[in-house]
């Protein structure tokens, strides 16, 4: 639908003398067609969106079907056995927070470690980001389980590494992961514990993108060891020595979590079928699946 001058002076709420500035200036979208301006009602909307301010933590549209932040296998397992059409997209837990933020995902999967933490305190490190992270005045985290982390070490564990402070001893070759990344939070935090800095630890580069990368570095015999998840390490074929356990949340807004892709995932979280894939991967604890742990 085209306007005429008067008809979009009129539609814009702009005089008609001020239209013809804005197109002296070739700043508003028009065509002019036997000597007349004609103007486009539809590039006038986008044109006004284009310079709509909002309140920080507005989201500018409904967000892609997509969980980003990090990887988990019980996770992906049950994203295909709900037919929740929600895809993966593993950068990490920082990664997936600021992909949240900018509504490119419609819930990031965190396990957010803190320097200051304790085992038994370290799930309020998801709960602080969901309650401090900028733009999310609409937040909801919700439990997804409890899963072991520890070391992932060849069949036999040949060093005999037992904890980070036999890899600093031995002088082992460490798989690391990115920054940002859960499991290199954690690492940070243990080295801490040990009087240790990163600078210490014989790291093998690059960083792998997710647990299952850093398990096929040290199947692959590159690195000695490397943390993640005692799934990854059964998955890898791989021998487990576990350090802790955490919180694996999903961080969202309000109203993604009533969206029906995200109510199967939740529906099939809290099944006997997911148990039993859990049971089977090991390592996990669903005491918390489904739970509301956070929200605004």
């Amino acid at each position: 639908m085209f306007l005429t001058t008067a008809e979009a002076a009129d539609y814009l709420r702009l005089g008609e003398r001020k239209l013809y500035e804005l197109v002296a200036n070739n700043a508003i979208p028009c065509s002019k067609v036997t000597g007349k301006w004609l103007f486009p009602k539809a590039e006038l909307d986008r044109w006004v969106l284009a310079g709509l301010h909002k309140p920080d933590g507005m989201p500018t549209a409904e967000p892609p079907p997509i969980i980003g932040g990090s990887q988990d296998a019980l996770l992906e397992w049950c994203q295909r056995e709900s037919g929740s059409g929600l895809a993966t997209l593993a950068e990490g837990t920082e990664r997936g927070i600021q992909r949240l933020q900018q509504g490119e995902v419609i819930a990031a999967a965190i396990h957010v470690h803190r320097d200051d933490e304790t085992e038994a305190t370290q799930g309020e490190a998801n709960v602080g980001t969901a309650q401090l992270t900028p733009g999310l005045h609409d937040a909801v985290l919700v439990g997804f389980v409890k899963r072991e982390q520890g070391l992932l070490v060849p069949p036999g564990n040949p060093k005999n590494l037992r904890s980070l402070g036999d890899v600093l001893a031995r002088g082992a070759t460490m798989a690391v992961r990115q920054p940002g990344a859960g499991a290199q939070m954690l690492l940070d935090v243990l080295l801490k514990r040990e009087g240790a800095r990163a600078a210490d630890l014989r790291r093998r580069s690059p960083p792998s993108l997710t647990g299952p990368d850093l398990a096929a570095t040290v199947r692959s015999g590159a690195a000695d060891c490397g943390i993640a998840t005692r799934a990854a390490a059964k998955s890898g074929g791989l021998d487990f020595v576990p350090l802790t356990w955490e919180h694996f949340d999903l961080l969202m807004r309000q109203r993604s979590f009533f969206q029906p892709s995200m109510q199967a995932l939740m529906r099939l979280l809290t099944s006997t079928r997911a148990r039993d894939q859990a049971a089977t991967l090991t390592g996990y604890d669903l005491a918390t699946a489904g739970t509301v742990r956070f929200a605004t």
